[in-house]
């Protein structure tokens, strides 16, 4: 599959509300997401590689409801709480994303919300070790019934902050979470490497790309360079 071209001149998009994914997009959580999972893959005997393939961007247990079909939910819910609680613990190496503090920080006073996978003990854990304010909107693990690649969280971050899909802008860097977003009917800024290769509207190297304005009226005006 071929990665999206990152914008070579000056891209301009207006959106009423930005839906923010955390990890991997304001946060870079990678070493420890590769830390914890490669050793619960090699507890249950699977390749870590093939294992990274999957994991970014959905809640626990629906990775592994696809690495091991045959086992029952009840039990990947379990393991998930254990591995949440194993996460959060763990923060060693979680930096920003480069221009994430800026970046948000230019979202004060302007419709935007946190939609992660994570739940809010590690949102909490992980944004408070990269040196990031949390948004006041926020939909996490406990928020919704189904894990991205459903829009369900992306639907419920619009329908809190009381605007139409349409009129959202989603950042992510996961396939699960770019496809979460366009199945919501938004279009999809990509962040970093990751998102290149699921076919984001723009993508951007990092967030130091990404120049936010306030529209009169209300709104967002994202220039991205």
């Amino acid at each position: 599959m071929t990665a999206t071209a990152a914008p070579t001149e000056s891209t301009v998009i207006t959106a009423r509300a930005l839906l923010l994914d955390m990890d991997g997009t304001l946060v870079n959580s990678d070493a420890v997401v590769e830390r914890i999972w490669r050793r619960w893959a090699e507890r249950h005997g699977l390749d870590g590689d093939e294992v990274m393939k999957v994991v970014h961007g959905r809640q626990g247990y629906a990775s592994m409801a696809l690495l091991l079909p045959d086992r029952p939910m009840e039990q990947n819910h379990a393991d998930n709480a254990r591995m949440l609680a194993e996460e959060t613990a763990d923060v060693d190496g979680v930096v920003p994303i480069p221009g994430a503090p800026e970046f948000l920080a230019s979202l004060r006073g302007l419709p935007h919300a946190l939609v992660t996978s994570a739940d809010v003990a590690l949102s909490t854990a992980r944004m408070a070790a990269a040196g990031l304010e949390l948004p006041d909107v926020r939909v996490t693990a406990e928020s919704v019934g189904a894990s991205k690649p459903d829009p369900e969280g992306f639907l419920k971050g619009a329908a809190e902050l009381g605007v139409a899909p349409a009129d959202c802008v989603v950042f992510e860097d996961s396939g699960a979470g770019i496809e979460a977003g366009r199945s919501a009917g938004m279009r999809v800024v990509g962040v970093g490497a990751r998102a290149g290769f699921h076919g984001p509207d723009v993508l951007v190297t990092d967030l130091r790309q990404v120049r936010v304005e306030a529209v009169d009226g209300g709104g967002v005006r994202l220039v991205i360079a």
